[in-house]
């Protein structure tokens, strides 16, 4: 099995317990796709066991979905990026920026949306059999890129990613909570430098009420810190990928490390999931 060794935390109850789902919106997202079929050993996608575990957990850990090659070529791509953002803009991105850092330190990305337009290479990773293999076992094969996202939490610098459910964001564009979000990691990460961490089971929860957040990027989530819930941490190497739906609950810890946490987050969506889509209505 190639889902990772994971970290469980239960230091408090979680205050998603206080919360109620909005009924506007299905309880459980994503559902499983009727005829999905495992990927044999050697081939592609997810085997039985992990695609149980997605659907059970809300998330699953890809080992190694990139080879090391690709992921050095990635990361080369991306070296200069903070330096080059605050030279000048770049067409087809959005960037912020972390906030409250010291004046006299450089600037340094927190995310920059549009990032197939920045790297050539995240474009073909998007399109690529690794990739669209698992897409197509969680969603189906009438599907398109949503969004696709640098996330870069400098060493040092990167903050701490408030805990939230991607469809809190995604709702205003969205009918319903389809979509899956591939998260690659083009650095290691473990707790020091800010890996991910989930709340496993809350994609079987609904969505939850907005809470308004301090933040110039992440602007709305769910209220408490990093250990207000009960949460798996997943440590990663580079070229892994997590896998996970827009309901589960996530968030990360603030990088407090030397070492960067860089990762690219590739959305998908159903054609036809848009709210200005007719079939959306």
């Amino acid at each position: 099995m190639s889902t990772a060794t994971a970290t469980s935390s239960t230091n408090k109850p979680s205050p998603s317990a206080t919360l109620q789902a909005d009924p506007a919106y299905p309880l459980w997202a994503p559902q499983p796709i009727p005829g999905a079929v495992p990927a044999a050993p050697g081939e592609h996608g997810l085997t039985a066991t992990e695609l149980a575990h997605f659907h059970e957990r809300g998330w699953v850990m890809k080992k190694g979905l990139f080879n090391a090659e690709r992921i050095a070529a990635l990361g080369k791509d991306i070296d200069d990026l903070h330096e080059r953002c605050a030279r000048e803009e770049v067409p087809g991105a959005w960037v912020a920026w972390e906030d409250d850092l010291d004046p006299a330190k450089p600037k340094r990305i927190r995310q920059l949306m549009g990032s197939e337009t920045v790297c050539p290479l995240i474009g073909e990773m998007s399109r690529s059999p690794e990739m669209l293999s698992v897409i197509r076992q969680v969603i189906g094969s009438e599907m398109h890129l949503f969004h696709s996202k640098l996330m870069m939490k400098a060493a040092h610098d990167g903050s701490f990613t408030p805990w939230h459910q991607d469809f809190q964001y995604w709702q205003a564009f969205s009918a319903l909570p389809t979509h899956v979000n591939c998260m690659l990691f083009v650095d290691g990460a473990d707790e020091a430098n800010g890996c991910l961490r989930m709340v496993d089971g809350s994609h079987r929860t609904g969505l939850k009420p907005i809470h308004h957040l301090k933040s110039s990027s992440f602007n709305i989530g769910l209220a408490g810190g990093l250990d207000d819930f009960p949460s798996t941490m997943i440590p990663t190497e580079p070229g892994d990928a997590i896998f996970f739906g827009a309901y589960v609950i996530h968030g990360s810890g603030p990088n407090t490390s030397s070492r960067d946490r860089r990762a690219n987050t590739f959305a998908f969506d159903r054609l036809g999931n848009g709210k200005d889509h007719p079939k959306a209505s």
